[in-house]
């Protein structure tokens, strides 16, 4: 590609810049890769991620040494249940697996360090004039990428913010499946969509839309008094179990994407370059599967161009597909309130098919329980 050993920045030491690092690293030891991060190690918000029961399949067919360090961390259900003010549906055959966020790092971490790689924690880049001798430059660095917004225009970036508010808890009652529950006071509707992510802990996102939000005062409260007040209204599912903050505040999340994925030798990753909805499990997925992609590009390639035009054309179609149903998702959830006057197997099925990806057809065959109470229902039985 280039007769010296080519040099590589990564600005992020998520998912992404991470496994980005290890899979060129690998590919070709002779790259000098340095991975800066501006946290401090071990700094996330959050508790747990989830995946759907194929969405690791690729990683074990292209990585089977990540993927088996992997596996051992992950917990793994069969069912997804709705609970609509009280009454519970369980959609069978929903196979999920979640894993805590700093457990995914720590691997992936220890993945990199295995070929070399220190990433270089508490270390802000404030202009990319820093990196100036990078012969590539991945912006790995999350929604706020300095990487993307000094080249806003050059990426076509466009960015949405969903109305609904969001804050990410955690709780020491460990569920048995990934559940949704919602729940309607008098201030207005709640849901909260909670999962194990080991075994002592599991994750609970609670999401509030805009009115409810502000009739709750949730936009004046202290953070100790919106955990408390969460921990109030949904203490039938957490039975006596506290929520727990991490850095849990009201977020709005941001739709992001970019029509072109590079700027010269600048390249993004990640939620940098697209983000996709939590409601459908798939961001860090995504993030992987780029880094795979991307890594191979680079690899390959006779030059850098070549490779970042090779990575766009190779993971487009796919992102664009994955983060169109992941905002059909987020559509559902924006109008979430809405769709509670459903009955409870109407809404179960309305919240089911709501990303375009499942139908009945293909719930007769993954979820034959869960389709024939609804079909029964819509006979009259």
């Amino acid at each position: 590609m280039i007769g010296r050993p080519m040099r590589v920045a990564v600005l992020g030491a998520g998912p992404a810049g991470l496994y980005f690092a290890y899979r060129l690293k690998r590919a070709r030891p002779e790259t000098l890769i340095d991975v800066f991060e501006q946290n401090p190690r071990g700094a996330t918000f959050g508790f747990g991620l989830a995946f759907s029961g194929r969405a690791l399949e690729f990683l074990r067919e292209q990585d089977a040494e990540t993927h088996a360090a992997i596996a051992p961390a992950l917990q793994t259900w069969s069912d997804s249940v709705i609970d609509l003010n009280g009454a519970e549906i369980r959609i069978d055959g929903m196979i999920y697996t979640g894993i805590g966020r700093l457990a995914l790092l720590a691997i992936l971490e220890a993945q990199a360090r295995s070929v070399g790689i220190e990433p270089r924690y508490e270390h802000r880049i404030a202009s990319l004039d820093d990196l100036e001798g990078a012969d590539l430059i991945v912006g790995a660095d999350g929604a706020n990428s300095l990487v993307r917004q000094a080249h806003a225009g050059d990426f076509g970036t466009t960015v949405e913010h969903l109305t609904n508010r969001y804050a990410w808890y955690g709780t020491t009652r460990r569920f048995d499946a990934l559940c949704h529950t919602f729940v309607e006071t008098p201030d207005g509707c709640l849901n909260a969509h909670h999962h194990p992510h080991s075994p002592e802990m599991s994750t609970f996102v609670v999401e509030v839309d805009e009115r409810t939000f502000f009739r709750c005062g949730f936009d004046t409260m202290d953070a100790e008094l919106a955990r408390a007040k969460c921990e109030q209204v949904f203490k039938t599912a957490l039975q006596g179990h506290p929520l727990i903050s991490n850095n849990s505040i009201w977020r709005r999340f941001p739709k992001i994407w970019n029509e072109h994925w590079s700027a010269g030798n600048r390249v993004l990753l990640g939620d940098a370059l697209h983000t996709a909805h939590f409601s459908i499990g798939s961001g860090t997925r995504l993030a992987l599967e780029d880094a795979i992609a991307l890594a191979a590009a680079v690899a390959q390639a006779p030059d850098i161009p070549s490779a970042l035009s090779a990575f766009e054309a190779a993971r487009k179609p796919a992102a664009e597909r994955l983060t169109a149903a992941a905002d059909r998702s987020a559509d559902w959830y924006e109008n979430f309130a809405g769709h509670m006057r459903l009955a409870p197997l109407d809404f179960a099925m309305s919240y089911i098919t709501r990303s375009g990806r499942v139908d009945l057809d293909r719930l007769r065959s993954t979820s034959p329980r869960f389709a024939a109470a609804y079909e029964a229902r819509k006979r009259g039985i």
